[in-house]
């Protein structure tokens, strides 16, 4: 059975989910969007076979099943709050700024809603997932960025990190991932589901550095379980529009929205 999907941003993430939908993915119709610059936004989706309807973020809850959150952090709640109130399907790929809005998990289960993270940019969390059903002693991260790939973060101007000043690998942060959401909300969507998969966000550890050279942002991933023990790491190529976000993020989005329609659903 179809079901039609909506848009929250239409930026470097945004954008490209719209494209694959556009181009035909099967059971998913891609129906609507909102877009801060709707002039833009609309001259962006001229070339599109069957160009969704712009509407304001609020309205998106009223136009379709599925709501896919690809916005600033900034107007999160803005687009989760309508979609869970109408008990809509959210996919949201800020997921660092899902991390301190909870309520809205409750405020689901009230609706009947779901919130439907994607794996992102990162490997491995149904293992992680797999690992949490038992017990767990640690779960750390390491995120490895081009400096340019940090900037705009608020962890950095409050501590007066520049990072175009950057001339050697540097440890920017070292926390857990709460704390690194707050630091660093368009950085570390991969800590947050990380997080979210496994032990939570107070006891899952970040480390973020900033590497001048680098040119594929890195993760890896440390797990000591009960079950097992695991390392994982991954390099994401990064967008060419906005380096904080990588190219597998959308196709992951992709593969989260495939799920949620598909007969035959591979991995736990």
């Amino acid at each position: 059975m179809e079901r039609t999907v909506a848009i929250a941003g239409l930026g470097a993430i945004g954008l490209e989910v719209a494209r694959l939908l556009d181009g035909g993915v099967e059971d998913l119709r891609l129906v609507a969007a909102a877009a801060r610059d709707e002039a833009k936004a609309a001259e962006n989706l001229r070339g599109f076979r069957n160009p969704p309807r712009l509407v304001p973020v609020e309205a998106l809850a009223e136009e379709a099943a599925i709501i896919v959150e690809c916005a600033p952090a900034s107007v999160f709640e803005a687009v989760a709050g309508p979609a869970i109130a109408k008990g809509r399907v959210f996919v949201p790929a800020s997921i660092g700024a899902l991390l301190p809005r909870m309520h809205l998990v409750e405020e689901a289960r009230r609706t009947g809603a779901r919130i439907v993270v994607p794996t992102g940019a990162l490997l491995g969390l149904d293992a992680v997932r797999a690992a949490a059903e038992g017990p767990v002693e640690s779960v750390t991260i390491e995120t490895r960025k081009p400096p340019r790939g940090l900037e705009g973060a608020p962890y950095l101007a409050e501590h007066g990190l520049d990072m175009g000043a950057v001339a050697q690998d540097t440890l920017v942060f070292k926390g857990n991932a709460l704390e690194a959401a707050r630091g660093f909300p368009a950085n570390v969507n991969v800590a947050a589901a990380l997080a979210l998969a496994g032990i939570g966000p107070e006891r899952t550890m970040v480390e973020i550095w900033a590497i001048p050279g680098l040119t594929r942002n890195t993760h890896t991933i440390r797990v000591e379980a009960g079950a097992a023990r695991f390392t994982m790491a991954i390099e994401g190529v990064p967008s060419e529009t906005n380096p904080r976000t990588g190219k597998l993020t959308p196709l992951s989005i992709i593969a989260c929205l495939r799920g949620l329609v598909s007969t035959l659903k591979v991995g736990s």
